[in-house]
């Protein structure tokens, strides 16, 4: 018996061995085939759940490399990844709005974008730091009920809307990053005083709502004349039913205006992250002409920014929108926070 079981523990041995031995003649191969499908980044997601899906699966079709989404707002993951440190477990940041990078950026936490991506945005849509890059952009709109307000009656810029005639007449949701990075703009354009003295005005005439899209229903039910919102809340109603956008127009304010203000929506790469190649590649990916066909041709109804992909046709030419010039780097969402809520909007 000793011996039987000691020869069927040699065999056993030796077959082990044998496996072992093939595992290691084939590993350089696997590896060669394996390793991009094996590697993953980890993205903190404040843009469109949707777009940005879309995305990470064009960006792992072409790479191999896997994208994991954690998803939430411009100010909670900005302010996740401040309090995280070099300890995030993040590679990639993305937002809607450029004010989170900014506090990112100035946190000292991005690595130099690659210039290869820096390269397919123009400046106009970077920050001047090119600490990280724009990924697209949004623009700034008076939505308004068309049975409630004429073209004449309509605000010939944002500060007008500080006026009393303007009391109870216009709306807006100021807690949202979207809206705030709007007041961001109006501080770095005309600076503390006047945007202190417009938020007083605001407190006084505004009415408030939570979220750009229920401003809009507001606007579209009758129950205020118009709202301070983003372009994209109307075509992308428009796309679906239009049931919430029938009764809305979009005034764009034109002229250089705080009001004509587009917001950047900002990508970059963590300096803590360990795979760094992998998330310089996702950039410079969504900046790209495959990414950027797929902002195009979304349902999100964001401005293209990268590559030279024209915006999707429905909307208004970026060129034409006469925005005022704003270093998406100078916008200062803490100084913000702090007018804001001396003023009692948050």
């Amino acid at each position: 018996m000793k011996r039987r079981n000691g020869l069927t523990s040699a065999v056993a041995l030796a077959a082990a061995a044998v496996l072992t031995m093939a595992g290691c003649s084939n590993s350089g191969s696997d590896d060669e085939t394996d390793s991009g499908a094996a590697e993953k980044i980890t993205v903190y997601n404040a843009q469109h759940e949707s777009l940005t899906q879309e995305w990470a699966d064009a960006f792992t079709a072409e790479s191999g490399i896997e994208v994991e989404l954690r998803n939430g707002s411009d100010s909670e993951l900005g302010n996740q990844l401040v309090a995280e440190g070099d300890r995030s477990p993040a590679d990639v940041f993305l937002t809607e709005n450029s004010p989170a990078m900014t506090l990112v950026e100035n946190a000292g936490l991005f690595a130099d974008v690659n210039q290869d991506a820096l390269d397919q945005v123009p400046s106009d849509y970077r920050p001047s730091s090119n600490k990280w890059t724009g990924i697209a952009a949004r623009s700034t709109v008076f939505a308004y009920n068309k049975d409630m307000l004429k073209q004449d009656q309509l605000p010939k810029s944002l500060l007008d809307l500080q006026d009393p005639a303007w009391k109870d007449r216009w709306a807006a949701s100021p807690s949202g990053a979207d809206f705030q990075a709007i007041v961001s703009a109006l501080l770095e354009l005309k600076g503390e005083d006047a945007t202190r003295q417009w938020l007083a005005g605001m407190k006084d005439n505004v009415r408030t709502y939570k979220g750009n899209s229920t401003v809009m229903k507001a606007v579209n039910a009758g129950e205020i004349p118009g709202g301070v919102i983003y372009h994209y809340y109307w075509f992308g109603d428009q796309a679906k039913t239009g049931e919430n956008s029938k009764n809305v127009a979009m005034h764009y304010f034109k002229n250089e205006d705080p009001g004509a203000f587009v917001s950047v929506s900002g990508g970059g790469v963590l300096e803590s992250s360990s795979k760094q190649d992998a998330a310089q590649q996702f950039l410079k990916f969504i900046t790209g002409k495959q990414g950027q066909d797929v902002l195009q041709t979304g349902t999100s109804f964001e401005y293209t920014v990268g590559s030279e992909v024209a915006a999707n046709p429905e909307l208004v030419p970026l060129a034409d929108l006469q925005a005022p010039q704003v270093d998406p780097a100078k916008l200062n969402s803490p100084q913000v926070s702090e007018l804001m809520t001396e003023a009692g909007l948050l």
